[in-house]
């Protein structure tokens, strides 16, 4: 769908809009009964690789998740058939998202899942059966809005000129909305990991992602008068899923710290063997050539997330006076208690069902994105901000 997807520019994206609005109040309602619902994250996390490979549009991926939850939900499948119906949703999706030459084939997807060492070859004859009781399933129906599918409309007006980063005017707004942009993907693509979202609506999710990376950014205010009118969703409707998001957020920045800790012990124990070796071998070049050209095989371990705030971050401040990157140390927070009274009545209505554990395998650097820790909030009065992202 690559010359439809700039739909949200064009003279029927508000009528579009309306119209996805009103499929999603028609969507089936989901319930987590899957007796397989344990291995959900691993079949989600396979078709996110799957379709990364296979360079399908986000909205193909976000597509096939949903599909494979519905059906989940409504069948005790076994591990094997799971396999099967995984890369059937994947391949239906990519049918109805992608042209027809961008669509998988299936010796690809032999290959691919065989890299990801799944233990099952499929056929055309197996893969068509499957395909055609997904459709049997869903009512020939496979146009079911995602978060993917607003993402964009929503991003087009994310950013204004009015808006202020840490107080100050945005100088350029077109890096600004670059990293907008890549923030909010970031956001959405882990929204499919945890089922607790697929509680809210996917119009609600998208505009959540938006909200969610204006925080990030410290943009204010964080919502705003015309991304409300756009969305139809006010702070208080956002508010609940947003504080999820950013649970996850620091959650995957601390376990990422983590890995960057050890990352760097490591580099101090080569270190160690390398300073040794050298004073061995009297008058005589070492054999190790010297840590900074590692730089480049030790580049895998950086994470997205800190590579975000460190560029944007690093983008911005040689537009700023030295107050602005030295940050405010006396802003005030509400307290979490505070925010829990505010939306007891969302929240009681819509617990959060489990945690999920960003299990993230790679590094970043030892300062705190995120200087709160999950005892506080994330909000302060209407205009919300984490405190000092981009400091130094």
């Amino acid at each position: 769908m690559r010359m439809e997807e700039q739909w949200w520019k064009g003279e029927l994206a508000a009528d579009i809009h309306q119209t996805l609005r009103m499929k999603e109040l028609k969507l089936p309602v989901y319930k987590a009964h899957s007796p397989q619902i344990g291995m959900r994250r691993y079949f989600t996390d396979l078709l996110t690789v799957l379709s990364s490979r296979c360079n399908l549009c986000p909205t193909a991926r976000h597509l096939a998740v949903y599909l494979l939850d519905l059906f989940m939900d409504h069948y005790d499948i076994t591990v094997k058939q799971l396999y099967v119906i995984s890369i059937a949703c994947l391949l239906l999706a990519s049918k109805f998202e992608e042209k027809e030459d961008r669509v998988p084939k299936l010796e690809q997807l032999n290959n691919l899942a065989y890299m990801c060492n799944v233990n099952v070859v499929l056929n055309k004859k197996d893969l068509l059966k499957m395909e055609l009781l997904l459709l049997e399933n869903f009512n020939w129906n496979l146009c079911l809005p995602t978060p993917a599918h607003y993402i964009d409309y929503y991003l087009f007006a994310s950013v204004g000129e009015k808006d202020l980063h840490n107080g100050w005017p945005i100088t350029s707004l077109t890096k600004v909305k670059a990293f907008m942009e890549k923030y909010a993907y970031y956001f959405l693509d882990f929204s499919v990991q945890d089922y607790a979202f697929l509680n809210f609506r996917p119009s609600l999710i998208a505009a959540a992602c938006v909200c969610a990376s204006r925080i990030c950014m410290q943009i204010s205010p964080s919502w705003t008068p015309q991304l409300q009118l756009l969305t139809c969703y006010s702070w208080e409707h956002l508010a609940q899923c947003i504080e999820m998001m950013l649970i996850y957020y620091e959650h995957d920045v601390k376990e990422a710290s983590k890995v960057k800790k050890q990352v760097t012990l490591q580099q101090q124990v080569v270190g160690t063997v390398n300073h040794q070796t050298t004073t061995q071998v009297l008058f005589q070049q070492s054999s190790y050539p010297p840590l900074a050209q590692h730089s480049t095989a030790l580049s895998q371990f950086q994470s997205p997330v800190q590579d975000l705030c460190s560029a944007y971050r690093d983008s911005l401040q040689a537009h700023r006076p030295s107050s602005l990157l030295s940050g405010s140390a006396s802003t005030s927070l509400h307290s979490y208690s505070a925010l829990q009274a505010s939306l007891q009545s969302s929240v009681q209505t819509l617990p959060i069902q489990g945690p999920v554990t960003m299990q993230v395998a790679i590094a970043t650097e030892p300062r705190h994105c995120i200087s709160m820790a999950y005892g506080s909030s994330y909000f302060s009065g209407h205009h919300s901000y984490t405190a000092r992202c981009f400091d130094r």
